[in-house]
């Protein structure tokens, strides 16, 4: 594991300021809260919020949440459409906004999260990574982060996003947040893919699939990572760095 040393900002006052960050933000977003809430039973119906579980802290999974912006729409034979038919004028919206991040404040007030960090990829992307990646999240993810506001959401390649990160990791500063926290507001309304559903990423939208189709592991590697993926969810255990899913062919 690559060594580092702890900044006097990251040990004490971090988490002060995200609860009380988070906490002030939820009080002043009620009313919003309450307009999506109503505005998501109307557009998509079911339940307004959805959740899923992802690798936090050092690979801990836990429970995110995010307002709902896809139907639960099926084909004939059961299966889910494709998340391009399934998005709704709503959901778009909510997604080019980043509205539909927001319940993810009750993450950070709980302490599963904090209001800048790596973000919370998902367990089938985190099973492939090697340890220097696994270092970049061994901090808290965030509900926003330096991968975000450096090269877009969905048009930096995954080495981009990961060299962000791990530079993040390596020494967590208040200056930092701070610029990250500017940075994101500054292009938080621009239009973005990422409302059009996984398919418009300019890059794989699976870690995984990224890997397989440049080479950089084998099928049977791929298919053990996805399966090792499905039990730690299952278990809701612990994500731990495994060379035998990233050795090279």
């Amino acid at each position: 594991m690559i060594g580092y040393k702890r900044t006097f900002y990251e040990c004490v006052f971090k988490r002060f300021f995200d609860f009380t960050l988070s906490l002030l933000a939820l009080i002043i977003l009620a009313p919003l809260f309450f307009i999506i809430f109503i505005a998501s039973k109307i557009s998509i119906g079911g339940k307004a919020i959805f959740s899923q579980y992802r690798p936090g802290k050092n690979g801990k999974v836990f429970k995110l949440y995010k307002f709902r912006s896809m139907t639960d729409k099926t084909d004939e034979n059961g299966i889910l459409l494709p998340d391009e038919e399934r998005i709704t004028k709503f959901g778009k919206f909510i997604r080019k906004t980043s509205i539909d991040e927001l319940p993810q404040l009750f993450n950070i007030l709980k302490g599963d999260m904090s209001i800048v960090g790596p973000r919370p990829r998902l367990v089938k992307d985190m099973v492939f990574y090697t340890e220097e990646t696994m270092f970049a999240y061994s901090k808290k993810p965030g509900l926003t982060g330096p991968s975000q506001v450096a090269g877009g959401r969905s048009e930096a390649s995954w080495e981009s996003i990961f060299e962000e990160e791990l530079k993040y990791a390596r020494k967590v500063t208040l200056w930092k947040d701070i610029k990250i926290l500017f940075k994101t507001v500054g292009i938080l309304f621009k239009s973005d893919s990422s409302a059009e559903g996984s398919k418009s990423s300019k890059r794989e939208y699976f870690y995984g699939d990224y890997l397989l189709s440049t080479n950089k592991i084998t099928a049977q590697q791929y298919a053990m990572g996805l399966s090792k993926a499905d039990s730690i969810i299952a278990k809701k255990g612990i994500v731990k760095y495994s060379s035998d899913l990233h050795n090279n062919q």
